[in-house]
């Protein structure tokens, strides 16, 4: 399957809600960011955030240094048309998370729901290659994706589930787990997906 032309037919194709994975506000990863205790002026990379509003919060809580990576240019330019203006502030990367070198470093990695996607062992051993060169030592990453009774599949694609342990135990070489969270996520058409998140330091 050609991983990019799926996702950018996604966004070309459905408005923002009718979308499986839309949020209005995303609690659960506003939430974990605020726990890591760094500053609006960390520098953050949110994996996989195209078309998530999670820009649009922390541009209002004062962040200075975001950048957005999406396989899908779709998903960033729509999100760059709503910022307007604001987008300017903001630094937008088309690619694979997967066939990715990291530009730099970034004090905090923030993925929904990218890695679940990874079914092939080599694309999460890729995957977790890229986010260890992006962090630095201390730095942390927060990961989120369908918990073990969450849903088989999203965008007609099978998914990978996962608990806090297995989600964690993906990252063991470089990452150690800080903390857990589960989120029943309501979709624009009122069924509840089950999500897991980790928030993990760097080593």
């Amino acid at each position: 399957m050609d991983r990019q032309a799926h996702w950018q037919g996604v966004y070309e194709n459905k408005a923002e809600t009718e979308v499986s994975w839309y949020q209005d506000r995303p609690s659960a990863s506003l939430a974990l960011i605020r726990d890591t205790g760094l500053g609006s002026d960390a520098r953050l990379i949110d994996v996989g955030g195209g078309a998530s509003r999670l820009v649009d919060h922390l541009l209002d809580d004062g962040w200075t240094r975001i950048t957005i990576l999406d396989i899908a240019a779709a998903a960033l330019e729509r999100t760059r048309h709503r910022l307007a203006d604001w987008g300017a502030q903001v630094e937008w990367l088309v690619a694979d998370v997967t066939d990715w070198t990291p530009p730099a470093r970034f004090d905090l990695w923030h993925d929904r729901a990218v890695f679940h996607f990874l079914t092939d062992p080599t694309d999460r051993v890729a995957y977790a290659a890229a986010m260890a060169a992006a962090v630095p030592k201390g730095g942390q990453a927060i990961v989120g994706t369908f918990a073990l009774d969450g849903p088989e599949r999203c965008s007609g694609l099978p998914i990978r589930r996962y608990d806090g342990d297995s989600l964690a135990a993906e990252f063991f070489r470089h990452f150690e787990p800080v903390a857990a969270m589960a989120e029943d996520h309501l979709t624009p058409v009122g069924k509840v997906q089950r999500f897991q998140f980790c928030r993990l330091r760097r080593v």
